[in-house]
């Protein structure tokens, strides 16, 4: 399984490797390039009006390198990620190094120099190696952060009253029906060892929406028909890697807010697509007329979109909305096939 991490490696060494897959990782390299050339342009210029020539030039080689080698990193991510840490920063370095001196080399008849010089392999070796230690730093910074999302993983968890009630209505039906309350009861002890292991670990979405049917299995057994769930799932990869706890809050919100409060039977629809490299979870159910979502519901959103922006920087997304008397949340995060080993 994959860890949360700057980069999706499993080890604590191999986390400190950026993901070049990550736009948010693309960003932060650009910025960072295109400030080192204005830094450089500041220093050969003393007159302003020069200034911006200068860096418009320096960016015209820049960028083409920059962007080439970020390319050609994310294809080799996979292979990079079994790579021992030294060998996968040497192979880093190796390929900014190659392609910077290719767009030399591409680049210098242009410029009106007849070969092409070495400072462009020198500068992408600096370069390359301060962003790595810039990612590394920056992965040392956001270790507290892990432990902290996993803590409130554990305060998001599912609700007391939920358990109490699941026993009640397992009580209830012992007598009339007690295949079904030893299944509930099996149900309910599947439920609580996965809330309960280390959650730290991405998994596949298949394993979420098995923990969200038992989940509304229990719900249902209490609720009985007032809960009714529409399942949109045709598109779904069930091998895409996500976060764990994600389905399951999003679906204890909508019972305890949307579901609970009605007389008459309510829907929670949920639907769940891939379209090409992203990953698209929707869930949306009714909303209580004089009832608002109260601080317990604002605190698990706050934790999924923080356990998000752990696992995939940018490229995690939660919105929500209220619309045509409903209440949806939609979660986009990117497309990661099965578990690295």
């Amino acid at each position: 399984m994959t860890s949360i991490r700057e980069s999706g490696r499993q080890s604590p060494e191999d986390a400190r490797l950026p993901d070049f897959r990550n736009m948010g990782v693309w960003l932060r390299v650009l910025l960072a390039v295109n400030l080192g050339a204005l830094v450089v342009a500041l220093a050969r210029n003393d007159a302003v009006t020069a200034l911006a020539g200068e860096f418009v030039a320096l960016s015209a080689f820049v960028e083409p390198a920059v962007l080439g080698s970020l390319s050609l990193l994310a294809l080799l991510q996979p292979g990079v990620d079994r790579l021992p840490r030294r060998a996968a920063l040497a192979v880093i370095m190796a390929v900014a190094i190659a392609v910077a001196a290719f767009f030399s080399l591409l680049l210098a008849p242009m410029a009106g120099a007849g070969t092409a010089s070495w400072r462009p392999a020198v500068w992408a070796a600096l370069t390359s190696a301060a962003l790595l230690a810039w990612f590394d730093l920056r992965w040392r910074a956001h270790s507290p952060a892990v432990t902290e999302a996993r803590l409130m993983a554990l305060t998001a968890r599912i609700r007391p009253h939920f358990l109490f009630n699941s026993l009640n209505a397992v009580l209830g039906v012992i007598r009339d029906d007690p295949r079904r309350a030893e299944a509930a009861l099996e149900e309910l002890s599947d439920l609580f060892r996965v809330l309960m292991r280390d959650n730290r670990e991405l998994v596949p979405l298949s394993d979420e929406i098995a923990l969200a049917r038992q989940y509304l299995e229990l719900e249902k057994l209490r609720i009985g028909e007032r809960l009714v769930v529409r399942w949109d799932v045709e598109s779904c990869p069930p091998d895409a890697l996500m976060p764990p706890l994600m389905l399951q809050p999003l679906l204890e919100n909508a019972v305890y807010h949307g579901i609970e409060k009605l007389e008459e039977p309510g829907e929670i629809g949920i639907r769940i697509s891939r379209d090409e490299d992203r990953v698209t979870l929707e869930l949306s159910n009714p909303i209580v007329p004089d009832s608002s979502h109260h601080a317990g519901n604002r605190m698990a959103l706050a934790n999924i979109r923080e356990r998000l922006m752990l696992f995939f920087d940018l490229e995690g997304q939660l919105d929500i909305r209220e619309r045509d008397g409903r209440y949806a949340v939609r979660i986009v995060f990117p497309y990661r096939r099965g578990a690295r080993t």
